[in-house]
């Protein structure tokens, strides 16, 4: 569902992405690791087309998001990281405007905006205005405007970067009832991500992929059997302080 081509992105003489290449198939719920300013979110925005690359493409379910955007992003649910959202809108209000922005009008729009605050548990807060929701209702309010024309592939960048125990435990158990229907990729620096929703994981730094593989075999690489030992050992130059 997910193919991505040797990805490179410069910005001036900084090389930020050094030809990422990988892919997701149905079913697979990719955890792409790597510290902060590995690459993750700029490799993120040129998958969804927010981002021209330097070089190399992705396609989605078939569809270059470089020559063939509009069919591209037609089978791409995006949850950026800090999602924006009209904060003075109501959860319906906001999700009406989504779905009407995806092509559904009347019934199908209502039916689809219903459905999306069911799967996303936001039925108590749904007539409330964004800016009044805590910050895992709201993060749950962008994760459903993600979802509301029902994805083939679904791309999450820090889903629960910020959330208490609690809301990460909700967005991991809304990530888990969709895994086996799409392609999802979630970009991450938290460890415990894999362990608890990911099927496989890609580890990055300096904008180069340093690790492929399920998380059994990613612990699998140093005797300890601790994934943040081996995250460490791919990513943290020798010498680096802590």
């Amino acid at each position: 569902m997910l193919e991505v081509k040797n990805l490179k992105k410069r910005f001036g003489s900084f090389e930020a992405v050094k030809g990422i290449s990988f892919s997701v198939a149905k079913g697979e719920v990719l955890g792409f690791l790597g510290p902060n300013g590995a690459g993750k979110s700029t490799t993120m925005r040129m998958i969804t087309g927010f981002l021209p690359p330097t070089d190399g493409t992705a396609l989605i379910c078939g569809h270059d998001i470089s020559t063939d955007p509009v069919e591209a992003k037609k089978c791409i649910g995006y949850l950026p990281e800090s999602a924006p959202s009209y904060r003075a809108m109501t959860v319906e209000d906001f999700l009406a405007f989504i779905a009407h922005v995806r092509g559904f009008n009347g019934a199908k729009c209502r039916a689809k905006v219903e459905e999306v605050i069911e799967k996303a548990r936001l039925a108590p807060v749904a007539k409330k205005t964004i800016e009044t929701l805590s910050k895992g209702y709201r993060q749950r309010t962008c994760f459903a405007q993600a979802i509301i024309h029902d994805p083939k592939v679904l791309i999450m960048d820090e889903p629960t970067d910020g959330l208490d125990p609690n809301q990460k435990f909700t967005v991991r158990e809304m990530i888990k009832e969709m895994a086996a229907e799409k392609a999802i990729v979630i970009s991450t620096h938290i460890l415990e991500e894999v362990d608890a929703v990911c099927t496989r994981a890609v580890v990055i730094a300096d904008g180069e992929i340093k690790a492929d593989g399920t998380p059994a075999e990613l612990k699998a690489m140093d005797p300890s059997g601790k994934l943040d030992v081996v995250f460490r050992n791919l990513t943290m130059k020798k010498g680096a302080a802590l």
